[in-house]
């Protein structure tokens, strides 16, 4: 029986996952904690239904006060066991007309990409430490891969493409930080979604992508960590155009 904490989840991908997890039987899930500032309507619904097996953590991932409230929640209601699974969804995607030129909202977006994600990690770490799977999974993107710069040029998001750049070297530096202690840190993407961040045009509804990264997170395991992969999705392994969801891993 696996605990998992999901930050950003009341709405999109995040929550998505949250409901695929609440599906699963005691023997594989024992309780997620649906970290979010906001808890909206569809994530109070799934929790009424949940049997207590799904719990509402306030949190805002960029306020060191939030963050210490809700380890401390997540805290006592593991009841001294440990945190299994921490899935660092949370983020913000701000476009910037004129480039990289006229970009004026860097601090704002590495504070909530990549500092955010930090202080999170490093306030449950002692939890993931007393766990059982020692898996922390960052949700970064295909756009934000130095080596596939050229394919995203035309996405005009500047601050977002640097922030998940960094974002993927935090993942590396916490791989090797903790590689002695048996846990996984992977980045993830998870593709183009139809989400209120990936807008209607999108490739993948929320449920694909869900279920495609939780498939990375069942399993990946320490021998992975450090690595940067794609989803998987059938059907879109050599699909045309810009985006392939082959499983593999991403040039960093």
């Amino acid at each position: 029986m696996a605990s998992y904490l999901i930050t950003g989840a009341s709405r999109g991908i995040g929550l998505a996952i949250v409901h695929i997890l609440a599906s699963k039987p005691s023997s594989e899930m024992s309780v997620v904690f649906a970290a979010a500032r906001t808890e909206s309507d569809e994530l109070k619904q799934l929790i009424a239904t949940a049997e207590n097996r799904v719990r509402w953590v306030q949190l805002d991932i960029i306020d060191k006060e939030s963050i210490e409230r809700a380890t401390a929640q997540v805290t006592e209601a593991l009841d001294g066991k440990g945190l299994d699974v921490l899935i660092n969804n949370a983020g913000i995607m701000p476009w910037t007309v004129g480039g990289i030129e006229a970009m004026n909202d860097l601090d704002s977006t590495f504070h909530i990409n990549v500092t955010g994600v930090h202080l999170v990690t490093q306030s449950l770490l002692p939890l993931l430490k007393t766990g059982t799977l020692k898996k922390v999974v960052n949700v970064s993107t295909t756009v934000g891969s130095i080596g596939m710069a050229a394919t995203y040029q035309l996405f005009t998001v500047p601050a977002y493409k640097i922030a998940k750049a960094a974002l993927n070297m935090l993942t590396v530096q916490y791989a090797q930080s903790l590689i002695d202690q048996g846990f996984t840190f992977i980045a993830v993407s998870p593709g183009w979604v139809k989400t209120d961040l990936g807008g209607e045009g999108a490739d993948l509804t929320a449920e694909q992508s869900a279920n495609a990264v939780l498939d990375i997170i069942f399993h990946k395991s320490a021998a992975d960590t450090g690595k940067f992969f794609n989803i998987r999705v059938a059907g879109w392994e050599d699909a045309e155009g810009l985006n392939r969801y082959d499983g593999a891993q991403v040039p960093w």
